[in-house]
């Protein structure tokens, strides 16, 4: 790790001050600081290997606002994210994992970052943040809400009931399956998320599977009938039920009207 910066080191730093910017990229450094390319991409990737700036793609790199004591930095994941998506003139919210321990639903601390987007998928590394970038289509995109920490980032979270929706329709990748309906059961009865919020949710981000269980779960909830309609609306009559526990064998009782097998009871 490196700690005492050099004479270039201390150039960049102080360059990306005074322009106020936080993001250098291959070609920024050759006119101001008089280098060749050659210079500049070892001098950034020195940089980078050393924990003074991070990575965020081949050519590009996030520069701390101020270089913390004992020289060593790494950027937040909204700093991470944020540089990344600009970048790729995209959007993200962060989902699954990281926002089930956001609100609480579950208390095991993620290691990585998952995030929807619109422009990239795979994971990457910025700094020491670790992503899991999974693209959507633009228009599942959407209801989240907004943190600001204390530096002024803004970083994106799908919503409380976002979540709980995905929790259901992106059950393999998330674990969601059967913890989501104790989420959303609790959320339910505690007042946190209402009913009608769930429906709207699920009808706009969920898939037909995430309907199915979505629906049998609120009418084991006993929501009343006028929403369980609005759920049922769009479905059709189908012979190939779906589980109501993924992992476990289709054996069981089929609730017919939501073509779900229920095959949690022993």
């Amino acid at each position: 790790m490196k700690r005492k910066l050099g004479q270039l080191e201390s150039q960049l730093l102080a360059y990306a001050q005074m322009r106020k910017t936080r993001i250098l990229a291959n070609g920024d450094l050759t006119g101001p600081l008089h280098l060749t390319a050659k210079q500049e991409r070892e001098l950034f990737s020195r940089m980078a290997r050393g924990g003074l700036i991070a990575r965020v793609r081949q050519g590009l790199y996030l520069i701390p606002p101020r270089l913390p004591l004992g020289g060593a930095w790494t950027p937040n994941e909204a700093e991470a994210l944020n540089a990344l998506m600009r970048d790729a003139k995209g959007q993200y919210q962060i989902c699954g994992p990281n926002t089930f321990n956001y609100y609480g639903f579950d208390e095991q601390v993620p290691i990585r970052v998952y995030a929807y987007n619109n422009r990239i998928s795979g994971d990457r590394t910025i700094g020491a943040i670790d992503l899991t970038l999974i693209k959507v289509a633009d228009r599942r995109l959407g209801d989240t809400t907004t943190f600001t920490a204390s530096d002024g980032e803004r970083a994106v979270y799908s919503s409380r009931v976002r979540s709980l929706v995905d929790a259901l329709y992106d059950w393999s990748r998330f674990n969601g399956i059967p913890r989501g309906y104790q989420w959303i059961s609790h959320d339910l009865k505690a007042g946190r998320v209402s009913a009608k919020e769930l429906v709207a949710c699920t009808l706009r981000y969920g898939d037909t599977g995430t309907v199915r269980r979505m629906g049998l779960l609120l009418e084991r909830e006993g929501v009343e009938a006028s929403l369980l309609h609005k759920l049922e609306r769009p479905l059709t009559p189908t012979r190939g039920p779906i589980p109501w526990i993924p992992s476990k064998p289709k054996r069981g009782l089929v609730a017919r009207r939501w073509g779900v097998v229920i095959n949690d009871e022993e």
